[in-house]
């Protein structure tokens, strides 16, 4: 591969109310949670967060308190994968605060809007879209 090009994994994130496409970063995390896709699980929701289990544990290397809004990030305590998109009920602003330290893994291309309207106990469905390089 000539120097320069970067990998790109890209997944599609689907849900009743919502479809939405994520890039992931190439973080060991990121790379363990994508090998494993597709995915199915059932949304969680903390605030302007939802989150699911994606059933096995994955690397915690890198491991941060500092989410923006947009965030995808995998929770090691609840082996969970997170999308951020406002303030959770630890945020004193309006930027998002996870519960425990998450690894940071992509970013989502769906707005506050349309995660809002995603509801808790709704199904969702992560499938890889490709790899570009």
């Amino acid at each position: 591969m000539p120097l320069g090009h970067k990998v790109t994994m890209k997944a599609i994130f689907k849900t009743e109310q919502a479809s939405f496409s994520v890039e992931f970063n190439d973080s060991l995390t990121a790379r363990e949670i994508f090998a494993k896709l597709p995915l199915n699980s059932t949304v969680s929701t903390w605030g302007d967060e939802i989150y699911f289990d994606i059933g096995f544990k994955a690397s915690a290397q890198g491991a941060t308190m500092e989410v923006s809004v947009g965030d995808v990030a995998y929770w090691p305590q609840g082996k969970c994968l997170c999308v951020f998109f406002g303030p959770t009920p630890d945020s004193v602003t309006q930027e998002p605060v996870p519960a425990s330290p998450v690894v940071i893994v992509g970013k989502a291309s769906a707005s506050q809007d349309q995660l809002r309207a995603i509801e808790l106990g709704e199904k969702i469905i992560v499938s890889a879209a490709g790899i570009q390089k």
